[in-house]
């Protein structure tokens, strides 16, 4: 059984995409390396709140905009 409730399925390369922006530039405007985007698009890595907040004032958007959370059935 996962040791998490919760799940997590990021947007950011779709957001990233409309503004024809690189995993690189995105990763130099929130203070993380391009394989933290990377992990992130790839729904790999959990953010923490401030960079999940950070990512969402770039693209202007909600936090639920750029992650949509659900509940692990069992």
């Amino acid at each position: 059984m996962s040791k998490n409730k919760y799940q997590f399925e990021s947007k950011i390369h779709v957001y990233r995409d409309t503004k024809r922006m690189t995993q690189q530039e995105l990763a130099e405007l929130v203070g993380v390396s391009r394989q933290t985007i990377m992990q992130l698009e790839r729904n790999r890595y959990n953010p923490s709140m401030m960079l999940a907040y950070s990512i969402s004032k770039i693209f202007d958007v909600t936090i639920e905009d750029l992650f949509d959370f659900s509940e692990v059935e069992k």
